[in-house]
């Protein structure tokens, strides 16, 4: 690519298809690469000394270490300012090839530090937060694909940035033992894909990964409220169990919640509540096991009759009547 050839963009022409973006992405095989007969000539190079090292393996350690303490007989440091900037970015896209993504991502980071004002900066600050993502190393490829964002806002490739800092997020998710604000952070970031790229594919994986994502923090509202009700702190348990169906109502959490709340209305002694509550659950989910637990629970405090599970139909007229009754 000698000889005034235009630069290579790493992420344009089929990063908008990445749903995976731990995949090594097929992009860079256009990037720019070294020329053949410079890898041959190390591979020549490289050949007669391992057979030096093998035919030395049975001599004596001087023989194998023969360094005489001499400093002017050690290879200098490479500076990476006086290696050219397209072999610098070369060795960061043979780097990710080969998985050493640490390697890439201090290769691109030369490439941006030594030559900043470079066409090749750009790509490489996107490319180093990538490599970065792939060591999981979440907090520095934020912060790198930040200041991308910041520094190039019209940047063609600037949707992936995006949606890889929120992948970047959402994959801090924690357990829901945890603390949930890891989730909210994503849950940010990814809508601000949605917000930004609305049309894009990246958008259509941030709203199936904004899914999720409720679907966690309506499990971690769950997991409070049932330690609630065991600790017998109901009013507690209430309000968790109630947020879940005010503000998770497309998770499958909601069944459970309503259950709860039913289950807590009985033994609070406010079976009307509880009614109500069942009522809504039937509607809603009629053929759910947790209605029929609610409904056998109701049945149990002589508020409903006792109707054998599979006649779903006769519970279903009954608490009909308290649904209607809360329209």
């Amino acid at each position: 690519m000698a000889g005034g050839a235009t630069i290579a963009t790493p992420l344009s022409s089929t990063a908008r298809a990445i749903y995976n973006a731990r995949s090594f992405p097929h992009f860079l095989v256009s990037a720019l690469r070294l020329n053949s007969s410079s890898r041959l000539a190390s591979l020549r190079f490289a050949l007669p000394l391992g057979l030096a090292l093998s035919l030395g393996a049975c001599s004596t350690l001087k023989s194998l270490n023969p360094w005489n303490g001499d400093d002017s007989q050690l290879d200098a440091k490479e500076d990476p300012s006086k290696v050219p900037v397209e072999e610098l970015y070369n060795r960061g896209v043979d780097a990710l090839g080969a998985r050493n993504y640490s390697t890439a991502a201090k290769q691109f980071d030369n490439v941006e530090q030594y030559y900043p004002y470079s066409s090749w900066a750009v790509n490489a600050q996107l490319m180093q937060g990538y490599a970065e993502y792939l060591q999981t190393h979440y907090t520095d490829a934020i912060g790198t694909l930040d200041r991308f964002v910041q520094l190039h806002p019209a940047h063609r490739d600037i949707g992936y940035a995006y949606y890889l800092r929120s992948l970047c997020y959402y994959e801090q998710i924690a357990d829901i033992q945890r603390d949930q604000k890891g989730t909210s952070d994503a849950m940010a970031a990814l809508q601000e894909v949605v917000n930004r790229f609305p049309d894009s594919s990246y958008a259509r994986d941030a709203r199936l990964k904004i899914d999720l994502a409720r679907d966690h923090l309506a499990g971690k509202e769950m997991e409070v409220g049932r330690y609630y009700e065991k600790q017998h702190l109901y009013t507690a348990a209430i309000g968790r169990f109630q947020r879940v169906i005010d503000d998770y109502q497309t998770t499958n959490h909601v069944p459970e919640a309503l259950h709860r709340l039913t289950e807590i209305y009985l033994l609070l002694g406010l079976p009307d509540q509880a009614k109500k509550t069942a009522a809504v659950l039937g509607h809603n989910y009629p053929g759910s096991e947790w209605y029929e637990d609610s409904y056998a629970q109701l049945a149990d405090d002589g508020q409903a009759p006792a109707v054998p599970r599979r006649d779903v139909a006769d519970r279903k007229s009954f608490l009909s009547r308290a649904i209607g009754s809360i329209f």
